[in-house]
């Protein structure tokens, strides 16, 4: 699945990112300790966190990231939405809790 196929399909807003609709997405991960998600989330992950600051940038493009999503509806920072515009890593952001958001991503089939 693409990011863009999972933006269709799911109540999201595009912050950010818009050049890497076409990522593929291979795994999910949920997680907003940063350093839990460099040491085990997977490369072409849909990540879903509740941080919203540069940093999670800065981690996705680390490990490949295909996009974040930022559940709850926490707004994004401008320097966050400014360097994933650059890294084109898509920057979503879902009005629904991270529980709700992975509930989502699993019926699309995104383990």
């Amino acid at each position: 699945m693409t990011v863009r196929e999972l933006y269709d399909q799911c109540d999201l807003t595009l912050v950010a990112g818009e050049k890497g609709l076409d990522n593929i997405i291979e795994h999910g991960f949920v997680g907003d300790l940063l350093s839990v998600v460099m040491g085990r989330a997977q490369e072409n992950t849909a990540w879903v966190t509740i941080q919203s600051h540069i940093n999670i940038v800065a981690v996705a493009t680390l490990i490949n990231c295909a996009c974040i999503i930022i559940a709850e509806d926490y707004e994004a920072d401008a320097d966050a939405i400014s360097k994933a515009n650059e890294e084109n890593i898509p920057l979503l952001v879902s009005k629904q809790s991270s529980y709700e958001v992975v509930k989502q991503l699993i019926h699309l089939g995104i383990l």
